[in-house]
């Protein structure tokens, strides 16, 4: 016996055993948009109405993904207008899936793909999950990094399955995705199979021999595990969540947090009504509409292809990097593991075979025969525009016909490294972010002869390797390194004018920073700041303007010989490689005017330097498109994800145009909108 409702298709065998099947017809993924509203309502009715007649539930579907989970447009469009609305919505979701859990016969998640968000919702309402051990398989909840919480029973159901502690920290708060087997490890998923048709012949399996299940927490004797211990331990979560944001302005975590520790306090109803109210209020403000606007729909559309040019070309097969230091080797790491031939080149065998990793075949090698056949090489080698002709020079004669040159510079002007190679329309800038094996983001810069193809190429390897590619125009510094730049030197000049170290670290960490600038400019290493700012003025000449943090750099490097983390010596001081406290050198730059300066005065400025600066970007053609600027400036340079993005803070700004004008009055006509 079959039939359709809609987006679930409702096929019941001779056993009683009913397979519901999700495949929304007018798109490719499930998500809980209005179709699955109203099939998810007429589905329950069919199953209560032939109740005596269904033996058990198994809940799939037909999409290579499981469930995509919310409808991100609609939820992105909602304002406060819509919250009766969105509490209508939530509470027929919520009602449908309590009818599931309750029906009062075996239900299983056959998951078979993806279940992200609203997907993993839908599977807790079942009494038992068993996911497809495949590649693609996630299980999580994502929905902490757009600015939101778990609404259609999430946050509730996980609690109640593994208490507090567990749910918060590994689940909820931290937006990972788990691998199925990750997933069954951390207690949301019961069992795995290898293949589809393993997947439901184990869910009848458990259907026949659990004819009684019902969830857990639907049982007489329920508690909540590990509850009595933790209560004494609540006030400590809320320290810890303070401590772990350091005052950045992400109300989704604290929404989480007082949702799932008031839900402990209720029956299950009033839990899933606080988690409902707390999800529309995420939902019509302002930093979740950024937080999506970003992390989903710009995200979306860069790694789609919006700056890819619509040109045919050959995959790459085999990679040379040149270069073995930690960005060579992290690069082709990276490659290996996207399952490309490479070979890794350095000055000596002993050198290149830093690169060697156990477990990937990356051949090393001292020898330039080594790399004949490339058709892509990568050089990562010191910021020396001599160095790189030199290397280019000696490869480019074994290499592949036609092969891709690319170059991991993150300040040199493509077009210029361009001049030293015998192809110049097949060079390109492929700037990776340290360290490459964790940071998701590649800037791929173009110069002024570079073809197409040539682009199409570096962004289809990008995409291989699991990076999002955002495609710039040449020009010092790019956009990243740029930017950046802007928020490093304007922490310098506010040490110059007085303001306490302390408090410059402070205002950037609670303005959404992940961390202080002065601490950034230790990373980078003070030494290569320097060498940046001494190039530039070199390429400029008497356009160059020279400002105070200009001083204060020179004078760290080159008096008090503090060039940075690597050394053990910068802004900050360090024991064994870990960061223990600003250097005491820095209490002699404050002065009372310094200490005058407005708090929120060191906040805007951090976000203003940086914002004005995309807008120039954007304005001379550095920047192709306003969504690679968003997505760079988040998963390349940290700005804070709150805002959605550096152009989207000043689009979004109440009043941009006013607050830079007062800005520059104070402080420079760099503020100048």
């Amino acid at each position: 016996m079959s039939g359709k409702h809609s987006m679930i298709r409702y096929e019941r065998e001779p056993d009683g055993i009913v397979t519901l099947t999700m495949d929304d017809p007018d798109q490719s993924a499930n998500t809980m948009n209005p179709a699955y509203v109203k099939a998810m309502s007429a589905t329950l009715d069919r199953l209560e109405a032939e109740r005596d007649d269904v033996t058990g539930v198994i809940l799939t579907s037909a999409k290579t993904t499981f469930f995509a989970g919310g409808d991100l447009p609609m939820m992105s469009r909602a304002t406060s207008d819509d919250a009766p609305a969105l509490f209508g919505l939530l509470t027929t979701i919520k009602r449908d899936l309590r009818r599931l859990e309750t029906y009062g016969r075996p239900v299983v998640a056959a998951v078979n793909g993806a279940a992200l968000g609203g997907g993993l919702e839908i599977a807790l309402a079942c009494h038992h999950r068993i996911a497809l051990d495949a590649k693609g398989t996630r299980l999580g909840f994502p929905e902490v990094t757009l600015g939101l919480l778990p609404g259609a029973g999430g946050v509730t159901r996980t609690v109640r399955m593994l208490g507090l502690a567990p749910a918060l920290t590994t689940w909820l708060l931290t937006g990972r995705r788990f691998k199925p087997a990750d997933a069954r490890d951390n207690g949301l998923v019961d069992d795995l199979a290898g293949s589809g048709a393993e997947l439901l012949a184990k869910a009848r399996e458990w259907i026949i021999t659990n004819p009684g299940a019902a969830q857990p927490w639907d049982r007489p004797s329920y508690r909540i595990p590990g509850f009595s211990q933790q209560k004494a331990q609540l006030p400590a979560f809320a320290a810890t969540l303070r401590k772990q944001l350091k005052g950045n302005r992400l109300p989704a975590p604290e929404a989480i947090l007082a949702t799932a520790v008031e839900g402990t306090q209720v029956d299950f109803a009033t839990a899933q009504l606080i988690e409902t109210r707390r999800l529309i209020t995420l939902l019509t403000g302002r930093i979740a509409k950024n937080m999506m606007g970003a992390l989903f729909f710009d995200m979306r559309a860069v790694n789609g292809g919006l700056a890819r040019p619509a040109a045919e070309v050959l995959p790459a097969t085999k990679v040379a990097v040149l270069g073995a230091g930690m960005m060579g080797a992290g690069i082709a790491a990276a490659c290996a593991r996207a399952g490309l031939e490479v070979v890794v080149k350095d000055t000596t065998p002993e050198l290149a075979a830093r690169a060697a990793v156990p477990g990937l075949p990356i051949t090393t090698t001292a020898d330039v025969a080594d790399l004949r056949g490339c058709d892509v090489v990568i050089e990562a080698v010191f910021e020396d525009p001599a160095l790189k002709a030199q290397v280019f020079a000696e490869v480019e004669p074994v290499l592949a016909p036609g092969a891709l040159l690319a170059s991991n510079t993150s300040t040199l002007p493509i077009t210029g490294l361009a001049g030293s190679v015998r192809r110049p329309a097949d060079f390109i800038g492929m700037h990776f972010f340290s360290p490459v094996g964790k940071m998701p983001l590649l800037e791929i810069v173009v110069g002024e002869q570079t073809r197409d193809e040539a682009v199409a190429r570096a962004f289809d390897l990008g995409r291989r390797i699991g990076k999002t590619p955002i495609v710039v125009n040449d020009g010092r510094g790019f956009f990243t390194s740029r930017v950046i730049g802007k928020f490093i030197d304007e922490a310098i000049g506010m040490l110059a004018e007085g303001v306490p170290a302390a408090s410059i670290e402070q205002a950037a960490l609670q303005a959404g920073y992940p961390t202080g600038p002065l601490a950034l400019a230790d990373e980078v290493s003070i030494v290569l700041v320097q060498w940046i700012r001494r190039q530039y003025e070199a390429a400029t000449g008497d356009a160059f303007e020279r400002q105070p943090s200009h001083e204060l750099v020179d004078a760290m490097v080159d008096k008090h010989d503090r060039p940075g983390r690597a050394a053990g010596r910068g802004f900050h001081t360090y024991a064994e490689g870990r960061r223990t406290g600003l250097w005491d050198g820095l209490a002699e730059l404050a002065t009372p005017a310094g200490r005058a300066v407005p708090f929120a005065d060191l906040q805007d400025r951090f976000l203003f330097a940086e914002a004005l600066d995309a807008l120039r970007c954007l304005d001379e053609g550095v920047l192709r498109t306003a969504e690679d600027g968003n997505v760079g400036s988040i998963l390349g340079i940290g700005f804070p994800a709150w805002t959605g993005g550096v152009l989207r803070f000043a689009d979004q700004h109440e009043n941009f145009a006013k607050r830079a004008a007062e800005l520059a009055e104070r402080y420079g006509e760099r503020f100048a909108a």
